[in-house]
Parts: C-alpha cells; structure tokens; sequence
C-alpha cells in the first residue's frame, strides 16, 4: 500500500453535539485495540479533542485545518501525519458543511473530506426523532454531490424498537447504516468553558473514559464495514510534508550549533500542534519538554522557551507557588534569550493572574473573565522579531476567556488585519508573547527564525543559571 492510499474515514455530524468526537474516539479505540496502527486527525483548530485521540491510538493527535495551513497542505500534512498507518480517522468540526464564517466551505469538514478523497461517515443524534432522520441524511447527502456521504451511525437511540424504526426509515434513503449506539452517559467526558477536560488533567479517568468508548462502539457499530468502507479510498497524489525540506537552507541553526528549547507542558499548557516539535528539530534545535506545574528549574542549558496554550487560569495558584520557576523565565527572558508565547503562555509572563503574581516579564496583568473570544484571524509582523521578519502574513485563531490589560506593547506582537484591525500582543528584546495561536506548517520560517534567535542570544551550551 502506498502512501497516498492509506485506508481513511471522515467522521462528521450534521451538527455541533451529535456525538462525533465520542463516535471517533471511540473507533480510533476499538480499531487500535483489535491490532491496527490508526492514525487520528481532527479537522480544524482544537488542541483538546487530539489528546483523546492520541490517548485511543498511541500516535499524535494531528489537526487538518484549511485555514490556518491553506487547503493545499491538508493532503500534504495528513500523508505525513498518518504514515505507516494501517487506517486514518478524521474527526470534523462542528457540522458538516460550517466552515470558517462568511467563508463558504474553507475549513469545513466537507472540504476536507474532499480535499482527502476519503468517505463521511455522519453521527446522526436520532434522540428525537425517527422517520425524519432519513429526511435529513437524504439533504446531507445531496447537498455537495462531490461530497460522499457512504454511511451513518445513528447515536443516542432510546430503545430497540426506536432503533427499528429508524433503520426502517433509512432503508429508502440510499445511505448504510453502519451502527447504533445506545444513549449512555456513563462514557462522557467532562467540558468546561473551552470545551472537554485536556486528557493531561485526568488522565487516569481519561483512559477509563476510552475503553468505555471503544467497548460501546465495538458493541453498536459494523466494525467490518467501516474498515472496509475505508479501503475503498483512491490515492492521494500529493506528496507527504516534510518538515526538513519546508525550511530554506537559511532558515534555522547551523548543523553543529543545536540550541536547546524548552517547551512547557503539563496540564497547564496543554495545547501544541504536533508538527511545531517537528519543525524546531528540522530547524535545528534540541527539544527539551517541561512542566512549569512541578519542574523548579528551566532544563539545563536552555536557550530558548516555547510556551503554548492551555488553561493556565486553572492553575493560577500552583503556578504562581513555583516561584523558583517563574524567577528563571524571568532571567531568561531579561537576558535576551528567545520566548515565544501564544495565550495562556502569554498570560503566564504577565505580572499576575487572577491576582497571583505570574513572571513579570510583560507589562501587563491578566485576569478571567465571563465573555468568549474566539475565532480566525488574520495578522501581519508590524516589524522585525525574534519569531517573524516585518511583514510576514499569517492565519491564526483565538479561544480564551481571559483578558489581558493592556493587550498590547509600545512594540506589539501582531496587527490584526482581519476580520478587525487592532494591535495585540507583545515584543521586547527576545520575548514574542501573542494571544494568538499561529500553526508553523502554513508558515515554516517561524520556527526557522526561533532557532536561529535562540542560537545567536547566547552561546551553544550555555545556561540560564
């Protein structure tokens, strides 16, 4: 099997709530659990739902999202993403056909569906209803005729006579029925205000939580079909992205320099594209992880910080305890040494949050808030910095609840361009801290220039202590 062959299904819902992510997970579960190496992508741009999907198969969670990355690199990155896998799970986004806001079908799951060439399988919620679930199969399966809708799972059926007369009804419609699964609430996750619970933070319920998924679906769903199903899939014709060759000879450190970054982790700053580890490597960097929550000290030798998103409202208290910690980020970020920070990163170098005292090295206090801001963007690098030359153009998306006073610098991070015009953000000296949440495979130079920032700041296998 060649790679741009590889068995795949897209897991979709006509909308938000069906059920798709406990359907996929729990696929992605049972498929690993019977022998196969399964490849899990979720379309768009949550961090959450790859932590499951990674905790089901034991690969990374990749995201596929035409916007951020550009609808020519979500073939590209799935090949890479999926490869020696003997089947691909893709997980989509809210419903089918939503896609980024007044944007037509960009980033919707049908794009990508059909930018893959894969089938969609639809998780129906027949919860309340019977003969119109066939009504309502028959419109999403008609409406994008180069979409193919090869299958249905019909989800929180009450009984089995509920279950008989929604097959009766889906047999006119054209469309297999590839399983039932019961209503249980016993296999949920939990949610919080920014969707399911991160897997970092109850992980030991976490893999209950999946085996209980996988054992529903292995008892509801035609595992056999569905296999099957993906098997019919043509090939892809792209070729797999690589992140050595998506950086330019200049881009990076030189071969015999490797500074060493450090990227937090850990149940605060749960949130990071798979392929940013991939890049800094490729870039030339030693990748070092650690957890602002329990580690006391950066990881020795560090050169540059990398320090994504998460839930750091959460932990305001344990993280405001570790002041050894936020006193070594502090003297890294004053030493001129690179720090990139993208939201809950940023509000961790804020003087405080909450009222806790966090590490100082931003002019500005952050606190939680009630309101939700969420959504694509697009910016522009106002001038030269340690992560972006004047004028590089990037896609990127917020999601947060929390708010930053004042939200941006005499030198700010990023002007947003679209689909409003404000300055956001901060740079000073080495340090790039952004609400922002930018993916480096749709702009490769990114981690180039982060490298080569941290390798010139200070010299290899020097240290912050």
């Amino acid at each position: 099997m060649s790679g741009g062959s590889i068995p795949r299904l897209v897991i979709a819902a006509p909308s938000s709530g069906a059920g798709k992510t406990t359907v996929a997970t729990g696929l992605m579960a049972a498929f690993a659990e019977a022998g196969l190496v399964v490849s899990p992508h979720k379309v768009g741009p949550d961090y959450i739902d790859p932590g499951y999907h990674s905790l089901a198969t034991g690969r990374p969670g990749r995201n596929l999202d035409a916007y951020l990355c550009g609808p020519e690199r979500i073939a590209p990155l799935f090949l890479h993403g999926a490869a020696g896998a003997d089947l691909a799970l893709v997980e989509g986004v809210m419903g089918l056909f939503d896609g980024a806001s007044g944007m037509g079908e960009l980033s919707s799951t049908a794009q990508v569906a059909k930018l893959l060439r894969a089938p969609v399988v639809l998780v129906v919620d027949a919860s309340s209803q019977s003969r119109s679930v066939a009504a309502l199969v028959h419109g999403f399966a008609s409406w994008d005729p180069e979409v193919r809708l090869a299958g249905v799972i019909l989800n929180k059926v009450g009984s089995d006579r509920h279950e008989q007369l929604l097959r009766e009804a889906m047999d006119s419609s054209g469309v297999p029925v590839l399983g039932a699964l019961r209503r249980d609430g016993r296999a949920g996750t939990p949610s919080r205000h920014l969707g399911l619970v991160p897997v970092a933070e109850r992980r030991a319920e976490a893999v209950e939580s999946v085996g209980e998924l996988a054992a529903r679906v292995r008892a509801g769903c035609d595992l056999q079909a569905l296999l099957a199903l993906a098997h019919t899939v043509p090939e892809l014709p792209d070729a797999a992205w690589d992140p050595a060759a998506e950086l330019a000879p200049a881009d990076g450190a030189a071969a015999t320099e490797r500074p060493l970054i450090a990227v937090a982790g850990g149940a605060a700053f749960t949130f990071s594209y798979a392929e940013h580890a991939e890049l800094l490597a490729a870039a030339g960097a030693e990748v070092a992880p650690f957890d602002p929550l329990r580690d006391e000290q950066l990881p020795p030798g560090t050169q540059g910080l990398v320090i994504g998103g998460g839930f750091p409202e959460m932990y305001a208290p344990d993280l405001s305890a570790n002041a050894p910690l936020r006193a070594e980020v502090a003297a890294l970020a004053a030493s001129g040494a690179l720090v990139s920070a993208e939201c809950a990163g940023l509000l961790y170098l804020s003087r405080s949050l909450d009222g806790k005292p966090m590490c100082g090295v931003l002019p500005a206090e952050s606190r939680m808030t009630e309101r939700l801001t969420l959504g694509y963007r697009e910016a522009v690098a106002l001038r030269d910095n340690a992560l972006a030359a004047a004028g590089t153009r990037v896609r990127g998306h917020e999601f947060h609840r929390t708010v930053l006073e004042p939200g941006a610098g005499a030198d700010p991070a990023w002007g947003l361009t679209h689909p409003e015009r404000r300055l956001e953000g901060f740079v000073s000296g080495g340090v790039h801290a952004s609400y922002l949440h930018v993916h480096w495979a749709a702009e490769p130079s990114l981690a180039g220039r982060l490298v080569a920032s941290a390798a010139q700041a200070a010299p290899a296998g020097s240290t912050v202590r």
